[in-house]
Formats: structure tokens, sequence, C-alpha cells
């Protein structure tokens, strides 16, 4: 049996106002036909489910639940919401319409809201019995990435410890209902790479529930190494999004991307397969590192349909899924253990 958990599928990319992908009964159905087991739920998105209610009644949960036609609900992903705990006033108004009608405009209030959704994400997963919800840090430190002009010393310092404090009442509800936080390290957010969620993890005094969405994608992006971040950090990775991406040299344009349009850019995400992310690898490090959650497909790419993609993610994840070993294969030539042996093998009898 594999230790890894799928095929599973993140519905947000997919949810739309026409049918089969406008209801959780309906669109499940749909991704059921192509082979999923397992859907991850986009919480803020009420085409699918009323967060308020599923945070506060189980009830409500189990009803969910079953309109899924048999597939198990893997995680609910709050994306959204984290990504509005912290945010830089450049970025204000583009990250308005991720909030309600009433607190956009009015920073202080958005912040208060995104964290109160936050707290009913976790109390939702609570009463489903889900123990991560994937998520963005948000990001006050963004706009300064390049060090020019150069930034001032203490900044960056007091930038984290701020980040920390925004987080700190969200991570004391993840502790109290037992639901661990996965960062999804993603451009954008001052959770990016390794050494930034170190720098978090500092800050929160190595809090338990500060954990890691591993997605290969946006590492390919940075030109990092993401098969030996799976080994650096396999204990913090609690949830899994399977992503593929391609990075090409260009003499026009590198990493920052020249503001350049998707198809255009040097690096950019691919239908699974048909990037560069190498997949054996990853399933074969994550299953070393004893990752045993749910392999989900988040589908992103700017030359082929969204159904194509679906289609062919299912049976993609399905053959990359290893089934843990009940015996080690050279046990054929092994020997019992005998203590007076094996000194006389090593000359000291």
């Amino acid at each position: 049996m594999s230790q890894i958990k799928g095929p599973a599928i993140f519905l947000a990319q997919f949810m739309a106002d026409e049918a089969p992908y406008n209801s959780l009964p309906a669109i499940s159905a749909w991704v059921k036909s192509l082979g999923y087991k397992g859907i991850q739920l986009p919480s803020w998105d009420g085409r699918i489910m009323d967060l308020a209610k599923a945070a506060s009644s189980k009830d409500y949960c189990d009803e969910l639940k079953g309109q899924t036609n048999g597939l198990e609900i893997t995680e609910l992903a709050s994306h959204l919401q984290g990504q509005l705990v912290a945010s830089h006033p450049a970025y204000d108004e583009l990250f308005d319409v991720f909030a309600a009608p009433a607190v956009r405009g009015d920073v202080k209030a958005r912040a208060a809201w995104a964290t109160e959704q936050m707290k009913l994400v976790i109390k939702a997963s609570r009463n489903m019995g889900l123990p991560v919800s994937p998520s963005f840090s948000g990001a006050l430190l963004w706009p300064t990435i390049y060090p020019w002009p150069q930034r001032p010393a203490g900044l960056v310092e007091e930038g984290f410890k701020e980040l920390a404090r925004r987080w700190q009442p969200i991570l004391d509800c993840a502790e109290e209902h037992g639901i661990d936080l996965a960062y999804e390290l993603h451009p954008g957010e001052d959770l990016y790479d390794g050494a930034t969620f170190e720098r978090f993890l500092e800050v929160t005094g190595n809090h338990a529930r500060v954990n890691i969405n591993y997605d290969p994608s946006h590492f390919i992006l940075q030109c990092l190494d993401y098969v030996g971040f799976i080994d650096e950090y396999g204990s913090r990775i609690k949830a899994f999004h399977v992503k593929d991406a391609e990075y090409r040299p260009s003499a026009k344009a590198g990493v920052y991307g020249g503001y350049l349009d998707w198809k255009s850019r040097p690096g950019r995400f691919r239908s699974l397969g048909d990037g560069q992310v190498d997949f054996k690898q990853v399933f074969t490090r994550l299953t070393a590192a004893g990752y045993s959650s749910w392999a989900v497909l988040e589908w992103e790419c700017c030359y082929k349909d969204s159904v194509q993609g679906a289609a062919e993610g299912a049976p993609f994840i399905a053959q990359h899924l290893i089934d843990v070993p009940k015996r080690a294969f050279d046990d054929f030539a092994g020997a019992a253990s005998d203590v007076a042996r094996n000194r006389r093998i090593l000359g000291l009898e």
C-alpha cells in the first residue's frame, strides 16, 4: 500500500458558475469520473461551502461530506484569507477583491476579518476531522525583496516580528484545536523559500503548528533545489501540491520575468508531466521523509486547457505513488544476529 494518499485535486482553479463546476455534488462527481479519490476545498468559495456554518456545526460538515460522491475531503485550503492577514500597502487595492465587501478599503478591518476567517477555517477543519490547512503567510516585506534601495538595518527583523505578531492568535487557535497550518512557500509571500520559512519559525518560537505546503513548481521558478528541500524540511511538510513548472533561460528575461505574460516568461507553470519537475524523485524523497498525507493536483498552465490537465493529472499522480516495502530487498542474503560471530568478523575474538 502506498504511504502517500492520492490522487486528489484542488478545486479552486476549476470552480465556475456553470455545471458541473458550480456545486460540490456536481464537481465532485466530475473529478471522481476522472479517477480522483480526494478533493481539497477552497474554503472561501461559497459555491462549495458556508465556512462560518462549517466552523459552528459538525452536522453541517457531515452533510458536506455526504455531497462528495464518496470522495474524501483532504483539506480546507485558506490561501486567500491567509494572504490578507498581512499585506503591504502597495497591494491593498489589488488584494481587496479577496475580502468581504464590508471591509474593503479598510486595511485594519480587513486584517481583522482575515484573522477571524483563519480561525473559522481551523474550527471547520476540526469539525471535519482534517488535521491541516494549506495557506499563505501574507507579506509585509515583499516589495523590498531586492536590496535596492538598500534596506535599513533592522527592517527585515521588524517585518518578521510583525508577521509573527499577526499570526500568533491564529497559531494559538490552531494549537487549541489540533490543526497544523501548512504555508505554501510562494513568491509574493514573505514565506517563499527555506530561508524565509526558518526566519518565521524562529520568530514564532519554533511553533509546532508552523508547517509547509510543499509545491515544487514555485522552487523551479526560483532555481532552488526542490528535492534537497524535502531532505531539509521533511518533518515540517504537512501538505503537498503536485504542480509542474519549467524554467528555460532566456536572453531577454530572467527569474523576475520582465513583466512578460506567462507564455513569454522564462519560467511558467505547466500541466503535470509537461514541465521539468522530477516527480519520481519528489515522491521518493517525500516517502523517505515519512510524508503520509495527500498528493493534491494544483492545476495551472498557460498552454493546456484545465479539463485536459485534470484528466491527465489523476493517472499521473497514481503512477508516482510508492508502495512502501514490507521487507528489505536483500533479506534473502541476511543472517541471524549473532554477537559472537560479529565480534569474530571484527577481529575482536
